[in-house]
């Protein structure tokens, strides 16, 4: 399922504030370790640190 994308600003500290409704669908909660990673062009990508990590040692990547 698509979801409506929800619009968000960097602050000028470089911080985003992430709606909780977007971290809900993506089963996160506030204070979950999360890795950062560019994926192309105005594109950045945040993973469950625990995914990321098991991934990375059951695949050798991201």
């Amino acid at each position: 399922m698509i979801r409506e994308p929800a619009e968000v600003t960097i602050d000028s500290d470089g911080r985003v504030v992430l709606p909780l409704g977007l971290l809900a669908e993506a089963g996160l909660d506030p204070g979950t370790p999360l890795l950062a990673y560019c994926d192309g062009d105005g594109r950045i990508v945040l993973r469950r640190e625990s995914d990321a990590i098991q991934r990375l040692l059951d695949h050798g990547g991201f």
